[in-house]
């Protein structure tokens, strides 16, 4: 066998071995997870789920809760990762647009001389013996340096949508964000509520349970008559059902708090006791409202970026069908003796088009206009849910200012009458099971109006989220310390929540101080009741109410009360506004019905809804010149 022949043999067996191991690498089967893989997934998981976490050394505030869960909450982590990614990829996107410079070396031998002969094109006959320029082993090197227009402009806009795209992963963050302070805002009241009645409810559950054993034994007995021990064990058994079902829903916003702060589960932790921070008024200004929404929702601001990003992909498709313009400039370099020159330098310019992709052009456009009118019409969907959320959510926290007021005095009234139970409890059977009846009521009234705050407060917190305004500070990512993260979110929402939603609504009325004084013949201290009811009233829908005799308006309230006709009586305010020089800038009427004898709480009901009918009237007269008159 020829040596040729034998360089034949061994190449087509180095084929077939090379087949064999790339069908043998095709060959791969389906291979499941095993149990100890998932096992060993599963503990990692757990780890890392609250790793790191400083632990919980005292009573939560809401701040320190909140602090906590932007923290250590996965969700936000996740998207602040995909910030941070988002803000890498748009960095290594820049590096496209540069010049390419390729840099490559490398040794190349072969088993025998390269070379061969020449062959007259005429004569057909060899005219050289053969002969070889290259030597067998011999070292190459290159340094290419080449920059293309078209690859330059493409490479453009693709930096152009990276960095739109940063910007849509920071609008999704302060969404989640936004979200967590929302979701936080609605279980901390719900849980706080609980965490107050815990032991009252205990306590009194224990109660009810000796009481039902009382009534059977008094029923069995005959010391009640049957009808009458039934139908005190249905009621207790009824409010007892309504309390463990609200405390239940209480309770279980405590679990929701400890999923958005991420603590581990089974660990203790309590509320710190502060004071339920006043409501705000419901916003009228209706308009205004609904242009904040539309300029600061994340969700909006993601489509002006998408848009941005759609346009810039039209341009790059347009810009690719465009001729292209490019320029090299080569190093080389080659260790071959039989070179004349073994160190050389090529350049060169070169224009080149696609001639058949110039067709594609009116299709690109037409396909560009399409996805504008997607954009625009996604985004006009989306901008009517945006208005739709906002006016629910105005809605929404005014019927649970409502809910709030009517729970907060219901619970009033049921402690009064828990009290005059345990006042008037004889040693009678039906007597003492009376008061223990009356204390659940009392106590299921306490569970609602808790249940009612929270519910109002999450309506708050829900015209903040359809809005999208911030209110935590821009460096938030910054802090590292729990304590002082939670310094600064307490700064940022005393100082800010309250000022950011009156500037969006509108109803900051009058940067001068406004004093209120009420006229009443009746009792004196309902007189003061109501005064304050008044002023507390003025103070949730953002009045600034003067302090001790300041010069400025004075808003009277009169209160008449009729005789009484048909077991009811008349009852009417006469509401003005005195402006500093003494003259009226505007009166108005209320009137509404009461009871034969009205007691504080009806007075009380009857001047705060007064007092918030009149409040547009108030802004009005605040704002006017001429003396107006109006009637309810």
């Amino acid at each position: 066998m020829s040596l040729m022949e034998k360089n034949r043999s061994v190449l087509g067996a180095g084929w077939v071995a090379a087949m064999v191991i790339g069908l043998a690498g095709c060959s791969v089967a389906p291979k499941p997870l095993q149990q100890d893989e998932i096992h060993q997934r599963v503990a990692g998981d757990q780890l890392q789920l609250y790793a790191d976490q400083e632990p919980i050394k005292g009573p939560l505030t809401f701040a320190d809760a909140l602090a906590r869960s932007l923290k250590y909450n996965l969700d936000y982590r996740l998207k602040l990762m995909e910030s941070a990614l988002a803000a890498g990829l748009h960095d290594v996107s820049r590096y496209d647009m540069l010049p390419k410079m390729l840099v490559s070396a490398g040794y190349t031998s072969r088993n025998n001389e390269s070379g061969g002969t020449s062959v007259g094109i005429e004569t057909n006959t060899v005219s050289l013996i053969p002969s070889s320029s290259v030597e067998r082993n011999r070292t190459l090197a290159n340094a290419e340096f080449s920059w293309n227009l078209l690859d330059f402009g493409v490479s453009y806009y693709r930096a152009k949508q990276s960095a739109d795209q940063y910007l849509i992963a920071e609008e999704r963050r302060r969404r989640v964000m936004q979200t967590v302070l929302q979701d936080l805002r609605t279980s901390y009241w719900r849980a706080l509520g609980a965490q107050r009645l815990e032991s009252q409810a205990d306590e009194l559950l224990n109660r009810v349970r000796l009481a039902l054993g009382k009534s059977r034994e008094a029923e069995v007995q005959g010391l009640l008559p049957p009808a009458q021990a039934l139908a005190y064990q249905s009621a207790l058994l009824d409010a007892t059902t309504l309390l463990n079902a609200r405390r239940q829903d209480l309770e279980f916003a405590k679990r929701e708090l400890a999923a958005l702060m991420s603590i581990p589960p089974g660990t203790q932790f309590t509320l710190a006791e502060e004071s339920e921070p006043s409501l705000p008024g419901v916003p009228v200004d209706m308009a205004k409202l609904e242009e904040i929404a539309l300029q600061a929702r994340p969700e909006l601001r993601e489509e002006d970026y998408r848009k941005r990003i759609s346009a810039d992909e039209a341009r790059r498709q347009l810009l690719a069908l465009l001729p292209s313009l490019g320029i090299n400039i080569n190093d080389q370099y080659d260790s071959n003796k039989y070179l004349y020159n073994n160190n050389w330098v090529d350049s060169g310019v070169q224009v080149s088009a696609n001639l058949f992709k110039l067709a594609a052009i009116p299709a690109t456009q037409k396909a560009s206009a399409s996805q504008e009118k997607t954009d625009n019409a996604r985004r006009l969907a989306l901008s009517m849910a945006v208005l739709t959320q906002v006016r629910i959510s105005v809605e929404r926290y005014k019927l649970a200012l409502v809910d709030y007021d009517l729970a907060d005095q219901s619970s009033q009234v049921d402690q009064r009458m828990a009290k005059f139970a345990r006042a008037s409890v004889t040693s009678r059977t039906d007597s003492e099971l009376e008061v223990i009846r009356t204390e659940t009521r009392a106590l299921l009234a306490q569970f609602q109006r808790y249940s009612a705050y929270a519910t109002a407060q999450t309506a708050f917190g829900r015209i903040y989220n359809s809005l999208g305004l911030d209110v935590l500070p821009e460096d938030v990512r910054d802090a590292s310390d729990l304590q002082q993260l939670s310094q600064q979110l307490q700064e940022s929402l005393s100082r800010s929540e309250r000022q950011a939603f009156t500037t969006a609504i509108g109803e900051l009325p009058s940067q001068q101080p406004l004093a209120v004084r009420l006229e009443y013949s009746g009792d004196a201290r309902a007189a003061n009741d109501m005064l304050e009811v008044a002023r507390q009233a003025l103070k949730r829908n953002q009045f600034v109410l003067a302090e001790n005799n300041q010069p400025g308006p004075t808003l009277i309230m009169q209160l008449h009360i009729a005789n009484v006709q048909d077991g009811i009586r008349r009852g009417e305010w006469s509401v003005s506004l005195r402006r500093a020089d003494g003259s009226v800038a505007g009166t108005s009427h209320y009137q509404s019905t009461l009871r034969a004898q009205p007691d504080r709480d009806s007075l009380n009901a009857f001047c705060e809804a007064a007092t918030v009918a009149e409040v547009p009237n108030l802004r009005a007269w605040l704002k006017s010149g001429p003396t107006q008159v109006a009637s309810k």
